[in-house]
């Protein structure tokens, strides 16, 4: 198995990831979605750096698929050991971008090269929003954005162009907020657009980390997972607008 996509749900994933709110809710997240079977959970102390004990027990479990959470150093630790115990070429790894963007992958170096993470952007996106943040952002701090970088530029764009639709009057509160809620403007992730509760609908994507040309590890688009993707608590939110 290669990867895999929304659509083959015969493959047996385990998830493992760290015991406080962030790692639970990311692993409820996936069980929401995901239509294949779940080969069980694994839960770790928060800040934990050594899953041997673990790793073993992913070998034993020897499901099609391990899918991962853990932020920062536990998430360098642990995608160094999964490939250092030789799993990643036989149960393939995957992560959401925030365990397998720039904020780590320098750190985790070629350990991370083959294992897979979704994601709503990624840095090799081929639209001239995307071309243009990516280079500038380079040229100045000397590393590649990550998706958290590409939120806040996305961010300062959609609060420019909205006071501009309105001649920069923001005192008036009703009138930009109206114009944060549906201003159009060039998102480098492509397609965009609020849902009712202020949440962004939009497309996720399967990224595979690669190398690139200067032997740096990226992520590569592979294909598209959920297209126009909303909130799984929209239909809760009494917001009308």
């Amino acid at each position: 198995m290669a990867r895999m996509t929304a659509v083959q749900a015969a493959v047996r994933v385990l998830l493992i990831g760290a015991n406080y709110a962030g790692g639970r809710e990311s692993l409820a997240g996936f069980k929401r979605f995901y239509k294949g079977e779940i080969a069980g959970e694994v839960y770790t102390t928060f800040g934990q750096l050594d899953y041997a004990a673990e790793i073993a027990q992913l070998r034993a479990a020897n499901p099609d698929g391990v899918y991962f959470f853990y932020p920062g150093g536990m998430g360098i630790n642990f995608v160094k050991q999964y490939d250092q115990a030789g799993l990643k070429k036989t149960i393939p790894l995957y992560g959401p971008s925030f365990s397998l963007d720039q904020t780590v992958l320098p750190a985790i170096g070629d350990a991370a090269v083959g294992a897979f993470a979704s994601s709503f952007w990624a840095e090799s996106f081929d639209n001239p929003a995307s071309k243009k943040f990516v280079a500038a952002f380079e040229a100045k701090y000397n590393r590649i954005p990550s998706p958290n970088a590409a939120n806040a530029y996305d961010t300062a764009r959609l609060i420019d162009a909205a006071a501009k639709s309105i001649g920069g009057k923001i005192e008036d509160k009703t009138a930009f907020r109206k114009a944060l809620e549906t201003v159009k403007f060039d998102s480098v992730r492509g397609k965009f657009r609020f849902d009712t509760n202020h949440y962004p609908i939009q497309d996720f994507y399967l990224t595979e980390i690669v190398k690139d040309a200067k032997g740096r590890p990226v992520t590569a688009v592979r294909e598209k997972i959920d297209a126009d993707h909303r909130d799984a608590y929209v239909g809760q939110c009494k917001m009308a607008n």
